[in-house]
């Protein structure tokens, strides 16, 4: 008697929009939300942390049009937060998404994190709490000691790490030294399972993307922004809340300057146009990675453009 044969089950749909800073993929993800029951997960490193809002320019709840956004405001800033957290995390919400019949919609620039979401991490050791306490011991007592470590013991490793990148040195560090064998490769990663992706990339042309940019810059230093004098009134407020300025999200662009700008080391114009400068060269990078992706499918502008919304709604109807 033969065996029944059980029908497979189609993979479920998941839409990612990404693009550089300053292009408008919050816009086209709400779009797409809109007119799709679509529900949005953040991809965004710094849009996880709570207070951080004018320099992330994270879309205000007022302004979400009803759609529920998902890992938005999760961290406080004192917290932590690994690739391999955010795909566990982001993975559970998807589920959560799809159970409900509505569709995932991926938005943000963090491209490690996405690449994390849908190709996986490979198995990877639970954080270390006292390790890591030693370890930021050791930096705080000789700066780039971390990095200097790190050398010895995994010398592939550390030439990916910048020196000051204190964090990623002692995620690396942890699995090191808790594991005793060398970081593990790529290709032992599980990639996402059950779905399928759309993956809608955002190139608007570049030099209307930098004045946008520098644009946005200026709003976010000098203009009024979600109840607030711009950018410097929201490092005082989380200061004032409790953080020291040392936190991970400072270092974001932005943040460093006007945190600077702050305590007496840059002029506000300065400040400015620092940011203005590394905020170009970051959506040049952002270019570069997303580019690596052969599935991206590419649309030649802004994610607010009335034309560029039509085409990808266009790509979405296609794979529902």
């Amino acid at each position: 008697m033969a065996s029944e044969i059980l029908p497979v089950p189609e993979k479920l749909p998941i839409v990612v929009v990404a693009g550089p800073t300053g292009s408008g993929k919050s816009a086209l993800a709400m779009e797409l939300a809109v007119r799709f029951q679509g529900e949005i997960v953040n991809s965004d490193s710094l849009q996880l942390y709570r207070g951080f809002d004018i320099g992330t320019a994270k879309t205000p709840v007022a302004e979400r049009r009803g759609i529920p956004h998902h890992l938005f405001d999760v961290l406080e800033p004192r917290e932590g937060y690994s690739a391999g957290e955010y795909a566990r995390a982001a993975r559970a919400v998807l589920r959560e998404i799809s159970a409900r019949g509505q569709l995932p919609i991926v938005a943000g620039g963090t491209g490690f994190y996405l690449r994390a979401l849908l190709e996986g991490l490979p198995a990877l050791p639970e954080r270390d709490s006292a390790l890591r306490a030693r370890l930021a011991a050791k930096e705080a007592r000789t700066p780039g000691k971390l990095h200097r470590l790190l050398a010895r013991l995994e010398p592939q490793a550390a030439s990916k790490i910048h020196a000051n990148d204190v964090q990623k040195l002692t995620r690396a560090l942890e699995i090191r030294l808790t594991t005793g064998a060398p970081l593990p490769a790529r290709d032992a990663a599980a990639p996402l399972a059950g779905y399928t992706a759309l993956k809608i990339g955002l190139n608007p042309e570049r030099a209307e993307l930098y004045r946008r940019l520098d644009q946005r810059v200026l709003v976010m230093f000098r203009g009024r922004s979600l109840g607030k004098n711009g950018l410097l009134e929201e490092i005082q407020e989380l200061l004032a809340q409790g953080a020291t300025g040392e936190e991970k999200p400072f270092e974001a662009l932005g943040y460093k300057q006007a945190l600077a700008h702050f305590r007496g080391k840059l002029t506000l114009e300065e400040a400015i146009a620092s940011t203005q400068a590394e905020t170009r060269q970051y959506a040049k990078r952002q270019l570069t990675w997303f580019r690596r992706d052969p599935e991206m499918r590419w649309l030649g502008g802004f994610g607010d453009e009335i034309a560029i919304q039509a085409q990808a709604a266009e790509m979405v109807r296609a794979i529902l």
